[in-house]
């Protein structure tokens, strides 16, 4: 009977998904001390109030942490440890933002439960993996690995194995595989470093994974994005000046080379830092890409893919990134300028702020409706949120060597 009397009271609080706070409530011992249950009631009513939508996470990188944090109340909810080696983490989120699945550079993918907070499995998958997607219904979640080279695929729900792809593009040899990303109908395309392929994996029927194969598609494909409407996989070149595009709506779709020799002409700089042009930015229709090597930006027209301006930046960009309305573009910056964050102007084209966070910035995410951003340096072991609309600071969350920083708004989103 106690069950029915909190279910009345939370039902007349206005909790819609009181149900949960029942579970934890029903599940302390009838032994445990009266001030221990009191603890674990309120906490888990507490846990009911809050929505998945506001809750993201934070990568510790020197420990094997992720840091759960309140997007709105811009505060660490708790910490999640035991996750390996996390210098080349990444995150994605299940439909319903409850879990996060977490790749590490070891080689694990981890599944973590945002709202308590633990572990709920965890696979040893590969010796070297650096990111993963999950698939547009839900249901799969894709590792992309260094060794093996090739891709993993596995169930969402239980990190079974439905898919071993290895990335063979000769008798013998594995390339690396970069620039997953998910396609609609429990599809995968990814790039092959060694290989210049790209290849899409159809995992929509019922027996093996099907193959469509790229080749030839450029020297060195470093990394690579899907646009926010999924029509175009677009990879960045290592190699070569240029870029590799895919027009993934066209009946028979072919590797278009675009912005080819946007270097030419001028010295060759060190590179100090491989661009992450999964944080290209899309504003509109026109396009902002980090130019490898160079202290540009590159502006391209989305309708015809060339090329319609530079702007100048503090030094080579890494992470290109658009507010949510496209309004602002935020950049930050390999070495000597990794200590700087640079705000663009999408109507002018200018920088109008240079930000410095603290040492190392290595990550930036919008909150979803884009009025803050939040930015980790991983020397100052800080995490900032900074206001868009006149770059105040409003927190500053300590955390050790934080990377990546990631919300659970990007389960909607197709690419992320």
């Amino acid at each position: 009977m106690r069950h029915w009397h909190l279910l009345a009271a939370a039902l007349l609080s206005g909790l819609t998904t009181v149900l949960v706070g029942c579970v934890s409530l029903g599940s302390a011992p009838a032994s445990a001390p009266a001030s221990a249950s009191a603890s674990k009631s309120a906490s888990a009513l507490a846990f009911v109030r809050t929505g998945t939508g506001d809750l993201g996470v934070v990568v510790e990188r020197a420990s094997g942490t992720l840091a759960v944090v309140n997007t709105s109340r811009r505060t660490v909810l708790g910490e999640v440890a035991g996750l390996g080696d996390l210098s080349h983490a990444s995150v994605v989120f299940s439909r319903d933002g409850a879990s996060a699945f977490v790749f590490g550079r070891d080689g694990a993918l981890t599944r973590v439960n945002l709202l308590t907070q633990r572990i709920e499995q965890r696979v040893q998958q590969a010796g070297n993996s650096i990111g993963g997607a999950i698939s547009q219904d839900g249901t799969l979640v894709a590792a992309q690995n260094y060794q093996p080279g090739g891709i993993k695929v596995f169930d969402a729900a239980t990190l079974t194995l439905v898919a071993d792809i290895p990335a063979e593009y000769a008798p013998g040899k594995l390339s690396r595989v970069v620039g997953l990303a998910d396609l609609p109908g429990r599809r995968f395309i990814f790039s092959l470093f060694d290989a210049g392929q790209i290849w899409i994996a159809d995992l929509s029927g019922t027996g093996a994974p099907a193959l469509t194969k790229f080749e030839n598609v450029g020297s060195q494909p470093y990394d690579a994005l899907l646009t926010p409407d999924g029509r175009h996989y677009i990879a960045g070149l290592f190699g070569e000046d240029g870029l590799a595009m895919i027009d993934l709506w066209a009946k028979r779709p072919v590797v278009r080379r675009i912005l080819a020799g946007y270097g030419r002409g001028q010295e060759p700089l060190p590179v100090f830092k491989m661009p992450h042009l999964r944080g290209w930015a899309v504003a509109g229709r026109l396009a902002y890409l980090p130019a490898i090597g160079r202290h540009e930006v590159l502006v391209v027209d989305t309708d015809s893919w060339l090329e319609v301006g530079r702007i100048a930046v503090a030094g080579q960009p890494v992470f290109v990134i658009a507010q949510p309305d496209g309004r602002q573009v935020w950049v930050n910056f390999a070495v000597p300028n990794y200590d700087q964050v640079q705000v663009i102007d999408t109507l002018s084209r200018q920088v109008v702020r240079t930000l410095q966070p603290g040492k190392a910035v290595l990550h930036m995410e919008f909150t979803p409706r884009g009025e803050a951003v939040w930015i980790s340096s991983r020397d100052a072991n800080h995490v900032s949120v900074i206001d868009t609309a006149n770059f105040n600071t409003l927190a500053t969350l300590p955390l050790a060597a934080p990377s990546g920083v990631f919300f659970t708004s990007r389960a909607a989103r197709v690419g992320f």
